[in-house]
This record gives structure tokens, C-alpha cells and sequence, in this order.
């Protein structure tokens, strides 16, 4: 019996493999224990990439990595890596490829699909195999009011996985595996487009996405103006500030800060919920933290249900006092 190939693309930024690709491992590791007779196998684009990254990759659970190296492979462009892509698929068949919803999965995968004729879903939060070997796929729906679950009738099953909705797959030094060498020649064709400068955004600092810590605010901050101690909070602790839902709609903070489904997911050291009641669209967007502070009026809430430690108390009262506490242990440093 022919073995299934569950496939993962280990995107690359800078000449290095993502650490979102190990956290795709994880996830196909899952799958691959549900799926009968099948590996996990990565598949690799870039120009020069070091070999203890491909290592790295099989050390966390990939039994192949798929490498195309090129130097028309340098710099990310749609055009020549869905060609690669593409060719491999018809190449080596795999049955499930899954990728992360970053700016290059978003932009490679459906590229992808439409050469391939095939069905995608896209910014899971979850996958699963049924008893047919069919993957599910779930990801919100109708403005994130509810989680849909997908079949795929076609072949490959194509998915994007939101980054940071689980954790990168463990190192095991004593894993063996493949690497596989493929030659792709790139002609000037499929290179209608050419990187001309990268221009880094700098207004935004650091994502809540990229963030050891995020102190969040929710509804029970009361007003906009009161969410000057979320930030002031957040500094203290070198950390991001984030928002439920609510506040955005209300305006209190912008999108780009915003925790759930509908906006990103953090998988940070120390996640600080402050008047957040818990919706399941904003505990699937943060669930996966280290550790989980929550601080509400309300017992019953149900952010409690997820939090390591969960204080009930006026936000507006308890966190004022708290930022005293820790501006005078800074300054006894």
C-alpha cells in the first residue's frame, strides 16, 4: 500500500526556516496519527538555506524535507514558488498539504489550488482526519459567530493554519529522516515579477503576535480613556497591549491590537486579560498561553474556565494599584 504523504510547507523568510513551520509539524503530527499509513514530509523553497534548518525540521517530526533550491528562489514571489509547488504536488501526490496563514501562505495557497484544481480552507483553528481519512477543517464563519467544519471532495486537501494557534513541535536529536534534493528549472517566464526593496513598517513596534507578554482590555475597562492602564501595565512588563472584539467595535483600540478569531492569534509567555468576559471567539485567539491572568468583576465569567490565576476584582481599582506596586520594586532594582 502506497504511504500517504501529509505535507507541511516550512516557509522560509530571510534564509531561515519560520518557527511557524515547526508549529505546522505539530500539527501534522496530530493528523499523521489518525491517518493510517502515512509520514509527514516538509516541503522546502528557498536559495541557500542552512542544512541544520532541514535538519531541524526532520528533528521535529518530518520523516522527509522536500528542498528546491534556486537562486530565482532568494526572495518570496508567487509566480515561481506555486510553480515549484505545483510541480512537486504532481510529482510526488501527497494527500493533505498545509500551510501557515502568513502572508505567504495566504498568498502561495490559493495561487496554488487554482493551478492544481483543487479545493482550499483557509485560517484554520482546528484539524482532525473522520473515519474515511477525510481532513476536517474548521475555521470561523459568518464574522466569526460560529466554527464551520470543511471536507475537501478533490485532492490535495489544501489548508492554511493560523500561526501561533499551537506549540512548535519538540526537539528529538535522535530522529532520522530524508532530505530530498529536487531540481526545478525556473525560466524568465515564471518570473514576471521581481523584488525590487523590502521597507520594514516601524509605526506599528512590536506585533502582539511576536510578544513574550500581551496585557489585553476588554469591556469591563468601562471607557476608552481607561485604557491608558492597560498600556501603562503593558510597559511595566515589556509587554504588547491587545483588545478583545468589543473595544475595537467601540473604537477604544485599533484592529491591528485586536485577540480572537477575527483577529490575531498570540501564544505568548504571560497573556493579562483585564474586564474580559471570555467569548469563545476571543479564548480560541489566546488559549494556547503559557500562563493566564484574568481579572474580572464577574466569578462566573468565563475567562476563568481557561486562566491559571483568576482575580475578581474591579479592573479599574486593582490594576492602578498593582501598577504602583511594580513601579516602586522597578525603581528599588
Amino acid at each position: 500500500m502506497d504511504l500517504k504523504e501529509i505535507w507541511i510547507y516550512a516557509e522560509a523568510r530571510g534564509g531561515r526556516v519560520n518557527e511557524v513551520a515547526h508549529e505546522l509539524l505539530t500539527r501534522a503530527l496530530d493528523l499523521k496519527e489518525k491517518l493510517d499509513n502515512s509520514i509527514v514530509s516538509a516541503v522546502l523553497i528557498g536559495h541557500k538555506i542552512p542544512d541544520e534548518d532541514k535538519h531541524e525540521l526532520i528533528q521535529r517530526g518530518a520523516d522527509k524535507v522536500y528542498y528546491v533550491d534556486s537562486p530565482k528562489l532568494k526572495d518570496f514571489l508567487v509566480e515561481p514558488y506555486s510553480k515549484v509547488l505545483t510541480q512537486l504536488v504532481k510529482k510526488y501526490t501527497p494527500e493533505i498539504i498545509i500551510a501557515p496563514a502568513t502572508t505567504q501562505g495566504r498568498t502561495l495557497m490559493p495561487y496554488t489550488a487554482v493551478r492544481l484544481r483543487t479545493g482550499l480552507t483557509a485560517d484554520c483553528t482546528g484539524l482532525d482526519i473522520d473515519e474515511e481519512g477525510n481532513l476536517l477543517q474548521t475555521r470561523p464563519a459568518i464574522g466569526g459567530n460560529i466554527m464551520a467544519t470543511i471536507k475537501t471532495a478533490t485532492r490535495p486537501q489544501m489548508a492554511t493554519v493560523r500561526p501561533h494557534s499551537t506549540r512548535p513541535a519538540p526537539i528529538d536529536e535522535h530522529r532520522q529522516g530524508e532530505i530530498v534534493n529536487v531540481d526545478i528549472q525556473l525560466t524568465q517566464e515564471d518570473l514576471p515579477t521581481a523584488r525590487l526593496d523590502f521597507i520594514k513598517d516601524e509605526t506599528q513596534g512590536g506585533t502582539i503576535q511576536d510578544a513574550d507578554v500581551v496585557v489585553s482590555g476588554g469591556r469591563g475597562i468601562g471607557k476608552a480613556e481607561n485604557f491608558k492602564i492597560v498600556y501603562k501595565l503593558a510597559k511595566l512588563l515589556g509587554g504588547a497591549v491587545g483588545g478583545s472584539r468589543d473595544v475595537v467595535d467601540r473604537g477604544w483600540i485599533g484592529y491591528p491590537h485586536q485577540v480572537g478569531l477575527s483577529g490575531k492569534t498570540v501564544n505568548p509567555k504571560l497573556y493579562i486579560a483585564l474586564g474580559i468576559s471570555g467569548a469563545i471567539q476571543h479564548l480560541a485567539g489566546m488559549q494556547t498561553s503559557d500562563t493566564i491572568i484574568a481579572v474580572n468583576k464577574d466569578p462566573d465569567a468565563q475567562i476563568f474556565r481557561v486562566s491559571d490565576l483568576g482575580i475578581v476584582a474591579d479592573v479599574t481599582e486593582l490594576v492602578p494599584a498593582l501598577i504602583e506596586r511594580l513601579e516602586v520594586a522597578k525603581n528599588e532594582i
